[in-house]
Formats: structure tokens, C-alpha cells, sequence
């Protein structure tokens, strides 16, 4: 296990590599000014001039890279343009709003999504298959933004039953201190139970609406992996058995066929922790993704380099543990 550790490891080092040849890259040919983007439309040629070389914009591409790279390899992602902070700190800020939401939306995907596809392969061939295959089709097909506008206007709007943005109701935000930066940590652990129940009002819509994805891939990887399974010779061996139908499912086939399930659930919470940019904006929820969405709109371009190679690394990591994980409980991955 140690050897295959230290393999992934240094496989980490060409990815981390190639995220910060591929982030400074896109920034660096995307038209635009950045000193332009300092000063602001008016600057004269003179101020602009003297910005660019204080900035180093009329160095070499790979003196200006190599910058880049010495900073932030050594945990400096720069400091924003626009808010003058360290990125580092804008997005320690707002991350606990990204995790909030992708725990609650993984924390609906996860139970939904395998019960679904244990429903559909048990029920192969049937209206109920049929009809979780659709779902998942659906699920996969409809746009957030267009499904998270729908529930804002039914349950928000139209019903009332739902507040439409936001994370907290105005009146609760200065009663609950900054801890964890997680509403819902933060009331429980201050014991204000109406703010609580607030906090999980707030997150109802966009935790639903982000869970869609993942419901239709864990429920249709869920299924396949266990038709597979079902079809091996000591399932049938157990059923000869006389064993019961959902014995033989939950306790000799659900178990293995769950090992592909951990690797895309894995891979889902890495992409949502990389920010989810259209439910942060629509339900404004100040997270990691709406933060690089305001950076790229006011071309704060140090923010969006540091927050873009935070997330890539963010996904690569949690990739590593998705794998790690698989290595122990199934040791053939350890050899491959």
C-alpha cells in the first residue's frame, strides 16, 4: 500500500505541473490588459506603461511563468486586483459555503441515486427500470440554471415556501458568529435552532438543484454495475441456497457492486467542491465558483489564476483519495 501511495504521489507532480503550464496559458492569451484592468479605461499610456513593467507584462512568457510558478508552488495564489486581499484568503472565505453545498447535495444524490439503480436492476425489464432510466436521462439533460430558476419560481415565489437566494435570512446573519464558515455547523454549534432551520430552508433548492447530475450517474453506474454482479456465479449459488431475493442482493451483490459507485461519487464531489458556478450565481450562494465567475467578469486576472489552480488541485486531490481508498478495499488495484 505504501509503494502504490508514493506512485500516486509522484504522479502528482507532471498534473500539478501541466494544471499551472495550462492556467497561466489560457489567462496569458486571453485578450485584455491587466494593467489597463488596474488603473481603469481612462489611464494614460504613461501609467500604463509604467504598470505593465511593474507588473512584469513586458517580460518573456516563460520569465512571467516562471513567476508564477516559484509563487504558486510555494502556496502564494496572489493577491486580488480587485478586493487587494490574498486570493488565498477571498477563497478560505467562501469555500465553506462550496463545501455547505456540495455535502448537501451529495448527502441527497448518494441514498437517491443507489436506491434507484438497486431498484432498477432488480426490477430489470420493468415500468420501474424503464422509468429510473428516464429519470436519469432527464436528470442529466435539463440544464441547473433552467431547473434552478423553475424552483425558484414554484417554491420561492409562487408557493412561498422557500426563501429564493441566499444562505441566511438577514435577521440571523449577525446573530451567528464566524466559525466554520458553514451555516449549518455554526448554528448547531451555537444551539440557535431557528437559524438552523433557516440555514437548511436556504439550502434546500440549490442542494436539490446541483444534486441532479450525480443522482442520474450514480443511479445508471449503480444499476449496470449491479446487473453485472448479480450475474456471477455465487449470486446464483446463494439463490440456490434458498436464500431470500433481497438477502442475496443487499448482503452478496450490493457490496461489490458499489466498488465502480465510490469512484464516480468520488469524482462528483471533486467537481462540485471545484465551485458550482451556475447554482452559486443563481441562488447567490458566495462561494468558490460564483468568486472565479466575478474575477473573470472584472478580469481580476491574479484571482482567477490562483482560484482556478486551487480547484484543479482541489479535484486532483480528492481524486487521490477516491483512489486511495479504492486501493484498500480492493488490493488488485494496488498492482495495476
Amino acid at each position: 500500500m505504501l509503494s502504490y501511495l508514493i506512485k500516486r504521489l509522484v504522479l502528482l507532480i507532471p498534473t500539478l505541473f501541466g494544471i499551472s503550464v495550462a492556467v497561466f496559458s489560457l489567462l496569458y492569451l486571453i485578450p485584455g490588459d491587466p494593467a489597463q484592468a488596474v488603473l481603469g479605461e481612462r489611464a494614460s499610456p504613461e501609467l500604463l506603461a509604467e504598470m505593465r513593467e511593474r507588473m512584469g507584462l513586458n517580460d518573456p512568457f516563460w520569465v512571467q511563468y516562471g513567476r508564477f510558478a516559484a509563487r504558486i508552488f510555494s502556496g502564494d495564489l496572489g493577491r486580488s486586483l480587485r478586493s487587494g486581499l490574498p486570493v488565498a484568503h477571498d477563497i478560505a472565505v467562501r469555500l465553506p459555503a462550496t463545501i455547505e453545498l456540495t455535502l448537501a447535495a451529495m448527502g441527497i444524490a448518494v441514498p437517491v441515486g443507489i436506491l434507484a439503480g438497486i431498484i432498477a436492476a432488480v426490477r430489470r425489464g420493468t415500468f420501474l427500470d424503464y422509468g429510473v432510466m428516464a429519470g436519469s436521462l432527464l436528470g442529466v439533460s435539463v440544464p441547473i440554471f433552467w431547473l434552478g430558476l423553475v424552483l425558484m419560481y414554484f417554491f420561492a415565489v409562487d408557493l412561498g415556501w422557500l426563501p429564493p437566494s441566499g444562505r441566511l435570512s438577514v435577521e440571523y446573519q449577525s446573530q451567528v458568529p464566524f466559525m466554520t464558515g458553514m451555516y449549518l455547523v455554526d448554528t448547531l454549534l451555537i444551539g440557535h435552532w431557528p437559524a438552523f432551520v433557516d440555514a437548511v430552508r436556504h439550502l434546500i433548492m440549490p442542494a436539490t438543484a446541483l444534486a441532479t447530475i450525480p443522482i442520474a450517474l450514480i443511479a445508471r453506474i449503480t444499476r449496470s454495475s449491479l446487473l453485472e454482479v448479480l450475474g456471477q456465479d455465487y449470486i446464483r449459488t446463494a439463490r440456490a441456497k434458498g436464500l431470500a431475493a433481497w438477502l442475496v442482493t443487499c448482503r452478496h451483490g450490493l457490496p461489490n457492486a458499489l466498488l465502480p459507485v465510490l469512484t464516480v461519487i468520488g469524482l462528483q464531489v471533486g467537481m462540485l467542491l471545484g465551485g458550482a458556478v451556475l447554482t452559486e450565481t443563481i441562488f447567490s450562494i458566495n462561494g468558490v465558483g460564483r468568486y472565479i465567475v466575478d474575477s473573470i467578469a472584472n478580469r481580476d486576472y491574479p484571482a482567477v489564476q490562483g482560484a482556478v489552480f486551487f480547484v484543479a488541485t482541489l479535484f486532483v486531490l480528492t481524486n487521490l483519495l477516491v483512489d486511495l481508498l479504492y486501493a484498500l478495499i480492493d488490493p488488485r488495484v494496488r498492482y495495476q
